[in-house]
Order: C-alpha cells, then structure tokens, then sequence
C-alpha cells in the first residue's frame, strides 16, 4: 500500500517520499494516561511569543537557494540581559526528498520554497522567552533556521531539467554567514540545536559550527529526535538505508559528509548518525525516544515492509502492541544504546534516552519543561540539557526499558481513510 488516505498522525509517509509535519498538528492529552493524542489543527497557546521571518539577504549570489530556487530565511528573536552574547541556533526539521518526483512535490510547499514559509514562527521549549518555560536558555538570541533543501542542509547539486536546487550546505553557510554578520561574531556562548531532520543537521555541522568561533567561545551541539538508526524493519528489509542512499546520491550529499567517515565507509552509512558520532570533537548531547515515533512509522513498520497492516494499530498507538511487537521494539531500543555506548564514555558528551514513543521533545513545551514533562532520575529535558551546557552536572541519563516510564508524553495518532 503506496499510500494510506487522509491520514491525522504526525508524521505522514506519503507515495512521493518521507514528510515530516509535525508544526501543523496539536497535541492533547487523554487525561487519564500518560498518551497524547495527535489533532489534526495547530495548537498556539495563547501569549506565545511569536517572531518574524527574515530573508537571507545575499544569499541568491553565493546559490544558496531552496530547491525551488527562492532565497531561505529564519526566525531570529534577540537576547537580553545577561544572554545579549549567547547564540542558540536551531535547525528546523521536516524530512527530506530522495527522487525527483519527492522533490518536485517538496518546492510546492515550505519545505522547499520560502515563498511557502510562514511569516511568523511560534517559539516554544528551547525557543521561548520565559524563563519559567526555558530556564537557562531564555534570554540568548534565539534563531529557528528554516529547512527548504530536503537533504539536512548537506547538499549541493542541482537538477536543471527538473528546476531543482539541491543547496542544502550552501544555505548552512549563507545562514551563519548573514548571523555572524548580525553579531553572532561576538558571541561568548553558543549553542547548536535541531530536531528530527535538524537534529541530524546539528550532528553533521557541529565540528562546522565550532569554527565560526574563537577558542574562548563555549560552543556545543544538540540533537533532539536526529539519531536515526540504520536498522532492519519489520520484513528484515532496510527502508531508511534505501531512502537515504536516494538523498544522499541525487543531492550531491557526499562532499560534505565528514572524511572521518566517507574514508571508512561508503556516503549513505555515512548519513546516519551512529557512524559519525564517534568522531565529532565538539561536545554534543542526543536527545531522543527510544522507541522514536517517527522512526517507528516511517522506518520500521511502512506499509512496504508490513503490506498486510499488522503492525497498523500498534503504530498507531503503544497501548496496542502485542508482545511480540513490544519485543521486536525492545530490539530496536538495545540497537540505539549499543550505538551510543562509545560516545557516552566521553565526559564532554550528553545522553538523555528516555522509553517513550515520542519526537522532537525540545520544541514542545509539554515535554521540554512544564509541571507534567517526562523525566529521568526526577530530571526534565531542560534541565539535563542545561546541567550539561553549563557543566553543572554530567549528565548520561538512560531509561529503563518501557512500559517502566510512566512520565512519557507518549503520541497517539488518529487517521481517517479518505
């Protein structure tokens, strides 16, 4: 089944590739458990600080253009007070394209043509201005750069019959290039994020990003939800594998993909992170689920490797895992942490795995900080991100194996055949 209706979940495999939509759906909780259900409206609460699009000015010369050719742009908000000199850039995530067909359909859309972007941006989580939102980070200039490539920002081709721009890595350094130029130069701290898509893009342009900045600069990386897993999916195949080796080869990803890695390995291997992780010299913390949500639906149990919709309901919601389902699961999880142990020996690195069925939980107010947000050893994602930010604390934070966590904001997805 090639393509499944009118579906209400948050992440959408469509016929013509992976989408990622997540911004355009709220979330709700049953009350009485610890599911969220997915809705099919956006959610803004009220009061939430709402910021401005600005276009990269320039960036059309260097071809540092979304794959429909308009010029990319981002959100920026300033700091204050004590955070005036602290930088938080955030790359958005949303998927990525790996045929012509995907990508044509991509630049009709916000994820490949800025012509599409919305002009104002919620910030929420890591991007909110309330300190009792965002305890440590609430006050730094605070940028959400917008995705319009498809490739994780690391491509650089084209396709001109098609009209296609592949300038994923060009817009990455169009985009520092115009906040360097807006007084990131003089930043005294300054942190890299990202999540899903961006999360992968924060991993593969973090070593890029420590050398905007001077060595007195205290600069790091996280990657929430961007630990995508080259795994088996549930008919043994490998669904992601084959998708990335499409993204990887059609937009020119392999000259920019660390040679740490590419000396080793061929370049699809070299675009999941638990091949680059090892190597990267900047500290950086994984944020991510253990049994992602995302990953579950598009890359372990697609409608390709499960033509029969077995595993339908299960996706859908955890509650309606059977055992074995739980236990292929459980495979996965050990998959992850076996993939981690090396980077989380070294004490300049931070983990926060937590056994929900969850992603991108930076962005999020629900699970980034608020009253009821998942925990482990009683502490939140904000605040193990910012105990090892500061270096308050190591932080190396590994749940127990589910159903254990009874803190977890795990999604429920609805649909309707249509």
């Amino acid at each position: 089944m090639g393509f499944w209706g009118v579906i209400w979940v948050l992440f959408v495999l469509r016929k013509w590739g992976f989408v990622e939509s997540y911004e355009f759906f709220g979330i709700i909780n049953n009350n009485n458990n610890n599911n969220y259900s997915v809705v099919s409206a956006a959610v803004v609460p009220p009061n939430t600080l709402m910021v401005p699009l600005t276009l990269v000015q320039g960036a059309a010369a260097k071809r540092a253009v979304c794959l429909d050719g308009t010029i990319p742009g981002y959100h920026l908000h300033r700091g204050f007070g004590t955070g005036a000199n602290s930088w938080l850039v955030q790359l958005e995530g949303g998927g990525w394209c790996n045929n012509l067909k995907s990508c044509i359909y991509r630049k009709t859309t916000h994820r490949g043509s800025s012509t599409y972007f919305e002009k104002q941006y919620p910030f929420t989580g890591i991007l909110s201005n309330r300190a009792e939102e965002n305890p440590d980070f609430f006050n730094w200039n605070r940028v959400k750069i917008r995705y319009c490539d498809g490739a994780s920002f690391a491509g650089d081709s084209e396709d001109k019959a098609s009209g296609l721009q592949f300038r994923g890595q060009r817009i990455w350094l169009a985009s520092m290039d115009d906040l360097m130029s807006k007084g990131m130069h003089s930043a005294n701290q300054a942190l890299l994020s990202g999540c899903s898509a961006g999360g992968l893009a924060s991993i593969l342009h973090c070593d890029e990003f420590r050398t905007l900045f001077p060595l007195s600069t205290k600069v790091k990386c996280l990657s929430d939800a961007g630990l995508f897993m080259d795994a088996a999916d549930v008919s043994g195949g490998r669904t992601l594998r084959t998708f990335f080796d499409g993204v990887v080869t059609l937009q020119g990803v392999k000259k920019n993909l660390p040679t740490t890695c590419t000396n080793r390995l061929d370049p699809t291997s070299c675009f999941f992170p638990q091949n680059l992780i090892a190597n990267i010299k900047t500290p950086l913390f994984l944020l991510n689920a253990a049994y992602d949500a995302w990953q579950v639906q598009a890359s372990l149990a697609p409608p390709t490797a499960d033509p029969h919709g077995n595993w339908h309901d299960c996706k859908l919601n955890n509650e309606r895992c059977s055992a074995t389902q739980i236990q292929f699961l459980q495979g996965f999880r050990n998959e992850m942490l076996n993939a981690v142990k090396g980077f989380g020996a070294s004490k300049q690195n931070g983990l926060f795995i937590n056994s929900c069925f969850a992603h991108c939980q930076s962005e999020r107010q629900d699970t980034w900080f608020a009253d009821d947000s998942p925990i482990i050893n009683n502490k939140p994602v904000a605040i193990a991100v910012g105990d090892w930010y500061f270096d308050r604390a190591s932080v190396k934070a590994i749940d127990c194996a589910y159903p254990c966590d009874t803190t977890c904001h795990n999604l429920v997805f609805k649909r309707t055949i249509g």
